[in-house]
């Protein structure tokens, strides 16, 4: 699996619809400061669920739509796909490519697609479990983002490790599974009581 696109309209510093192509391999954003490396990232970060405005270097969530300069009026909405080459069928979907797209509207609106489909952000996230992808993954290192992690606490790390080894969606399951257990326990002492 790798990122084949990103198509940014109306995102942070891009005003004008944009496609940046990419190939299997490692890549890395470069160019001048103010260019708007930064802003890619918080595009895909965003697309990807980023719901924290911190992290995405804003006050508020409606700070991401281009807000306009002398010369361009400000934007209605912000808009950023990407699509993943899903050939190895790493994503738990039957799709050759995967386009995950986010909208959001000045009004607060915002919608959620998967391959053109709309969904809901749980439905984004939980496409993204354990690839080490999601809004909480480490694949988008921003500025400032290592010292966080050499500096943070051993159970934030800890989760690092564990996204990265694949084995969140289990501990998700069993932590599930731990629940309906108990539930069900309450359910047999309720019955036990009436007998």
């Amino acid at each position: 699996m790798y990122l084949k696109s990103i198509e940014v309209q109306g995102f942070k510093s891009f005003a004008h619809k944009i496609k940046f192509d990419f190939h299997n391999g490692i890549t890395a954003i470069v160019g001048p400061n103010g260019s708007g490396k930064s802003n890619v990232a918080d595009a895909v970060r965003w697309v990807l669920g980023e719901q924290r405005v911190k992290q995405l270097r804003g006050g508020s969530m409606q700070d991401v739509i281009f807000s306009g300069t002398e010369n361009r009026k400000p934007l209605s909405y912000a808009s950023v796909a990407i699509t993943l080459d899903n050939s190895d069928h790493h994503l738990p979907i039957d799709y050759e490519e995967v386009t995950v797209a986010r909208k959001l509207y000045r009004s607060g609106e915002s919608e959620y697609l998967i391959n053109g489909s709309g969904c809901r952000l749980k439905d984004v996230n939980e496409l993204f479990y354990d690839t080490g992808i999601g809004k909480e993954g480490y694949s988008i290192i921003g500025q400032g983002q290592i010292d966080k992690i050499l500096s943070g606490k051993p159970e934030e790390r800890r989760e690092l490790f564990d996204e990265a080894a694949g084995i969140v969606k289990f501990k998700r399951r069993k932590n599930m599974s731990v629940k309906k257990l108990e539930e069900e326990r309450q359910n047999l002492l309720r019955v036990n009581d009436i007998l």
